[in-house]
C-alpha cells in the first residue's frame, strides 16, 4: 500500500482520516481526523455539519479530533518512535477503505455535473489544464467534494496540483490569470479580505499575512459564470511519488530542547510548498544559541511557501535537537500544540 498526504483513509467505526506529510513508520501512516459519522460523534457547532448522498459527518476542529481519538478510540494513536510519543496515525491493518484525490477528480470530470459546484470544478479545471500546461493526471480535488459531502451553493474548490515541475507551471499560469481579466483572480489582492476575521498570531500582522498570502498565488477566487457565484479556490501542493523521501528511521531521535527566536537566511526552498515545510537556512542572529542550526521544519499551513531563497526571515518557535546515528543538529519546528500563536515565519523586508 502507497498513500502520500492528503490521501484519505476510512475506518469502519466511521472516522476519516486525512493522511499527514510523508514521514511514517513501517506500514503505518501518522494522520489528521478530518471527520466523524454521525454515528459515533455529535457537536452542536453548525460549521461542522457535513451532509450528501445519505451522509450525515461532522468536521473536527482544531484539536477536538485528536481529543476524540484519544478518548474514545486509542487505537488509532502510533507510537512515533523519533519522537518517542504517541500520535494520531492508522496501520495499514486497520485501514477499511481509502479514497485517492487523483481517481475522485477523474471520476468528477468525466462524469455529467451532479451539481453547480461540480460543474464550477469542471470548469476551473478545464481552464487550468488548458492554461497551465499540466496533464489532468497531475491534479487531485480535496475536502468535502472528495467525500462527496459538499454543499453545492457554498462548499469551496479544494484542488491538489502533484509534483514541483507541475506546480511552478500552474504558478505561472495563476500569476498570468490574476493579472489579466479571467475567471480567476487573487483571493488576497485586496485587505479587506480579512475584515471581520478574529487574528490570534502575537508576531505576524494581518498586513504582513496577507503580503505574505498574496504572493504565494495558491489562494484563488473563482467567478463561475453558470451560476454568478465567486467561489473560494485553493491549489494545495502535494509531492510526485518521485520526491518523496521518508525522514522516519526508530533510531533517530527529535528531542525538544527550548524556544528560539532569530534571524536566517534561506539557503535551500525546495521542500516550502510542501507539508511540512522544509527550509534549508544560514542563522544570522540568534541570541544566546550555540550550535548548528540547519532548517526551519513548518507543519503550520500559513508558513508554507513563506518565504523563498536568499531572503531573510524572522523565525520564533520550538527548538529540536536531532540525534541520528551519524550526525547531531538543531532545528526549528512550527507545528500544533502549546503557544502555537506565539510561532512565526517571516520575511524581513529590507
Amino acid at each position: 500500500m502507497r498513500l502520500r498526504d492528503r490521501d484519505t483513509v476510512l475506518t469502519r467505526e466511521g472516522l476519516i482520516f486525512r493522511v499527514y506529510g510523508y514521514f511514517h513508520p513501517p506500514r503505518a501512516y501518522i494522520c489528521d481526523v478530518e471527520y466523524a459519522s454521525s454515528k459515533i460523534y455529535r457537536t452542536e457547532d453548525p460549521r461542522a455539519i457535513r451532509k450528501g448522498r445519505g451522509l450525515l459527518y461532522y468536521k473536527f476542529y482544531a484539536d477536538e479530533g485528536l481529543r476524540f481519538v484519544k478518548e474514545k478510540y486509542p487505537q488509532y494513536t502510533i507510537f512515533y518512535e523519533p519522537l518517542q510519543r504517541s500520535l494520531v496515525g492508522i496501520r495499514e491493518s486497520q485501514i477499511w477503505k481509502t479514497l485517492k484525490p487523483e481517481e475522485r477528480l477523474n471520476h468528477l470530470i468525466q462524469q455529467e455535473a451532479e451539481d453547480p459546484l461540480i460543474a464550477a470544478l469542471q470548469s476551473l479545471y478545464r481552464l487550468v489544464t488548458s492554461n497551465a500546461g499540466i496533464p489532468g493526471s497531475s491534479l487531485g480535488v480535496f475536502g468535502s467534494i472528495l467525500h462527496g459531502f459538499h454543499h453545492p451553493a457554498f462548499s469551496d474548490l479544494d484542488l491538489i496540483v502533484y509534483g514541483k515541475e507541475r506546480l511552478d507551471k500552474l504558478l505561472e499560469a495563476l500569476r498570468d490569470f490574476y493579472a489579466e481579466s479571467t475567471p480567476l483572480r487573487n483571493e488576497f489582492e485586496e485587505e479587506r479580505v480579512m475584515e471581520g476575521k478574529h487574528w490570534r498570531f502575537k508576531n505576524l500582522t494581518v498586513k504582513e499575512y496577507i503580503w505574505h498570502q498574496r504572493r504565494k498565488l495558491i489562494y484563488g477566487l473563482y467567478r463561475d459564470n453558470a451560476t454568478g457565484r465567486t467561489v473560494k479556490t485553493e491549489f494545495e501542493p502535494v509531492k510526485e511519488w518521485g520526491e518523496i523521501r521518508n525522514e522516519y528511521s526508530s533510531d533517530m531521535r527529535i528531542r525538544e530542547v527550548g524556544w528560539i527566536k532569530g534571524r536566517a537566511r534561506i539557503i535551500d526552498d525546495e521542500e516550502a510548498p510542501f507539508i511540512p515545510s522544509i527550509y534549508q537556512i544560514e542563522p544570522l542572529d540568534f541570541p544566546g544559541f550555540r550550535g548548528e542550526l540547519r532548517r526551519i521544519i513548518s507543519y503550520v499551513e500559513e508558513f508554507r511557501m513563506q518565504a523563498r531563497r536568499d531572503e531573510t526571515v524572522y523565525v520564533e518557535g520550538h527548538l529540536e535537537k536531532v540525534e541520528a546515528p551519524k550526525e547531531n543538529y538543531y532545528q526549528v519546528t512550527l507545528s500544533y500544540g502549546p503557544r502555537y500563536y506565539e510561532q512565526t515565519l517571516k520575511v524581513v523586508k529590507s
